[in-house]
């Protein structure tokens, strides 16, 4: 009861592989095999290919030293120069940041010139590269560097990135450490390299940019002693650059990172890698992802899309990253040290993406770290006072809108998932909901934001909403009902946007007017009222209360014919400063980004659970394809990746917190879940082809189902849940 009256107060106190053969396949191959990090190197997915470990703190990767959109990860599938290897990096983000510790070896002379800039430094040394030179594999990257015949090879442990430089016979072997390289938003404003013996360097790099006060301190050990050195700083900028010469032709260089200190960096180093075989680190890294991937097995014929489908398990588990060092210390917020006590501590959360699929999905094949992501974020609210929005590296970001680590740590109270501290927990979601940010306080006094006071009003109402329906979900499981109802009533704030004349969610003045001109189509990147987005995208913005947006709507067979315009209005998106994030066009459904994904599913709430199937087919052969461009927008630390994993095996969380995954349309014969407790979930769908799309019947261990979804509980309980499917659809 005295818990009860404690929260309940606090409401109101707050207030590479790219071939289209066939071939029967063996699932006892390695399914690493089916892992190209290629995906999504091009067009607008803005991953990486080098190497990384699974939700590993070191990212080792190419940079080839571009600033823009696009090269938001370092590397771009377009490009062909390299300006050197880095140990961060973000996977699919619309914004850049990290590439750093910068690593290039040379087989030339190093010469710095008075007053040049780093940027000129870096155009000098480049190296230049094929496609045809390049191999990328799970937890492993090399290629040949054209003009200077270096082979450059990487592999990574949990902590660990390992190099292997093999230089040509003859002219010199030096290696370059830039601690001045920066893409885009980042800008060092420290920097120190350090000779600290022969075979060992160390230095730090603090810098400022989408992470405010990013800290990186290192240590590398080398393989060879150096037998020259120079270490300067390059063009006044404070910007520190150090060349290490050697004379054996191959040099293997093993470097650990830490945001606390450059013995902690040494720490991590020493307790993971005590040998120097790269080859047995590559196969380590490689036995570590095929551990995480055999997490979900597939049965098809189709090589490509056994590949989609590894790749897509695999670009799940990059993010979020290990944060902590092997003694539990990381940065604060504030620049102090923290320690992580029974717990590994995490950082890039990406949460406006991925609490839509990515997190739910983590409960299904990660519920250990789950546990751990969930107290990284509690961490974040004991230092800060709010729970995360955009974290990255021990920065809040405050990147796009509304609460997201709500629905992540409302679902896993749901699930009952891992032993975080339950009543920290809402105390954290509640404070956090009721904080007066981005327009919250208007928010709760007229029931909306208005659009004259708050920018992209109707999109932050709209995501609060569906925290705040999470919320009152949590509170119920725990027997706060008294608020639970407070959350639940205000979770229905969306409809204050509902613009009956028109039929859209629509800007709403501080007069009570709409804003005007409208237009359903158009989209402006900053200062509209919705968030990389227009009207028709975000009406349908209301997954926690489908049946009340119907209603809206004037019942299911509007709802269904509106949802039809949607995917067939000719001009989807209007507007010379239109969001470059509006990608992946069906009409003027948009798969490239994120508040669209569960559209699709709606159909199957409206009686037309075929459309639903036929979209969903449609998305997954044509958006994501094995090859460079083949994901149709930012992969967004998983997300992406995760509505295709989710999508193929024919079910996705429409809510994420209501228990509920929404049929789709199955893309495999056979798929099978490893549960938590050992049990397994298996999913058939004998005659699933690129025809048979269509459900006839869901059938869960022997039963039929005549509802278009299947429930976590019934999931969690293991057993198998068989489609019978048809190239026509039942209607």
């Amino acid at each position: 009861m005295q818990k009860h009256k404690i929260l309940l107060a606090g409401i109101f106190i707050i207030l590479g592989l790219y071939s289209c053969r066939q071939n029967s396949l063996s699932d006892s191959e390695r399914l690493t095999a089916y892992v190209n990090p290629f995906i999504g190197t091009g067009y607008h997915g803005h991953t990486f290919p080098g190497a990384a470990f699974p939700f590993g703190q070191i990212q080792l990767s190419p940079d080839n030293g571009t600033q823009g959109w696009d090269w938001c990860s370092g590397y771009h599938y377009s490009d062909s120069v390299l300006a050197g290897f880095s140990h961060l990096h973000l996977s699919g983000t619309g914004i850049g940041d990290l590439a750093d510790i910068s690593f290039l070896p040379v087989n030339e002379k190093v010469v710095f010139r008075d007053n040049e800039k780093n940027a000129a430094f870096v155009s000098r040394y480049a190296g230049r590269y094929s496609h045809k030179d390049e191999k990328a594999e799970a937890g492993y990257y090399s290629v040949i560097l054209k003009n200077n015949g270096v082979r450059a090879e990487l592999a990574v442990t949990e902590r660990v990135g390992f190099h292997r430089y093999t230089f040509p016979e003859g002219g010199e072997k030096n290696l370059i450490i830039n601690l001045g390289f920066a893409i885009n938003w980042d800008k060092p404003y420290k920097t120190v390299v350090t000779l600290a013996d022969s075979c060992l360097i160390t230095g730090m790099r603090l810098s400022t940019g989408w992470a405010k006060d990013q800290h990186v301190y290192f240590a590398a050990r080398l393989s060879q002693p150096v037998v020259s050195s120079q270490i300067t700083t390059v063009g006044g900028e404070g910007r520190t650059v150090g060349v290490f010469g050697f004379e054996k032709t191959e040099l293997l260089v093993k470097t650990a990172i830490s945001s606390v200190s450059v013995e902690n960096a040494l720490l991590n180093l020493d307790q993971s890698v005590s040998h120097w075989d790269f080859d047995a680190v590559k196969n380590a890294a490689s036995d570590a992802w095929e551990r995480e991937l055999t997490r979900i097995r597939i049965s098809t014929p189709d090589r490509d899309r056994k590949t989609v489908f590894y790749t897509a398990l695999y670009h799940t588990m990059i993010a979020p990253a290990l944060f902590s060092d092997t003694n539990g210390e990381f940065k604060g917020v504030n620049g102090d040290v923290r320690s992580a006590r029974n717990y590994n501590r995490y950082t890039i959360f990406s949460l406006w993406d991925t609490y839509r699929a990515l997190h739910p999905l983590m409960t299904f094949i990660q519920p250990e770290r789950v546990n751990d992501m969930i107290k990284s974020m509690l961490d974040h609210y004991e230092q800060t006072g709010l729970l995360p929005v955009w974290e990255l590296q021990g920065n809040e970001t405050f990147c796009m809108v509304g609460n997201h680590s709500i629905p992540v740590i409302s679902e896993a109270i749901l699930k009952d998932i891992g032993d975080f501290d339950r009543q920290l927990a809402l105390e954290a979601m509640i404070v956090t909901s009721m904080y007066d940010r981005d327009g919250m306080g208007l928010y709760d006094s007229l029931g909306y934001m208005p659009a004259d006071l708050v920018a992209q009003s109707v999109a932050k109402s709209q995501e609060i909403a569906i925290d705040d329906w999470c919320l009152s979900a949590a509170l119920s499981k725990l027997d706060y009902s008294s608020e639970a109802d407070y959350f639940l009533n205000r979770s229905k704030n969306y409809r204050n946007y509902f613009d009956g004349e028109t039929g859209f969610m629509r800007g709403k003045l501080s007069t009570g007017e709409w804003t005007t001109p409208f237009d359903p189509a158009y989209s402006k990147h900053e200062g509209s009222d919705y968030t990389e987005g227009n009207a028709w995208q975000y009406l349908w913005l209301a997954p926690h209360d489908v049946e009340g947006l119907i209603d809206l709507l004037g019942g299911k067979e509007a709802f269904a014919d509106k949802l039809e315009q949607l995917f067939s209005v000719e001009v989807g998106v209007k507007g010379e400063e239109a969001s470059a994030d509006i990608s992946g066009l069906i009409g003027a459904y948009a798969h490239g980004n994120e508040p669209g994904h569960h559209t699709t599913f709606l159909f199957n709430y409206a009686g037309r659970p075929w459309r639903t199937q036929e979209l969903n087919r449609q998305i997954q052969k044509t958006m994501y394809t094995n090859a460079p461009d083949g994901l149709c927008g930012n992969e967004d630390c998983g997300q992406m990746s995760a509505w295709y994993i989710f999508s193929s095996l024919g079910f996705y969380p429409v809510n994420t917190c209501d228990m509920r995954y929404q049929f789709g349309s199955p893309e495999f014969r056979k798929a099978t879940i490893q549960l938590p407790d050992g049990k397994e979930f298996t999913v058939k769908a004998p005659k699933a082809s690129p025809e048979n799309k269509y459900i006839l019947e869901a059938v869960l261990n022997g039963k039929v189902l005549n509802r278009t979804y299947i429930t976590w509980k019934e999931i969690l309980e293991g057993g198998t849940l068989e489609f019978m499917m048809s190239s026509s659809p039942r209607k």
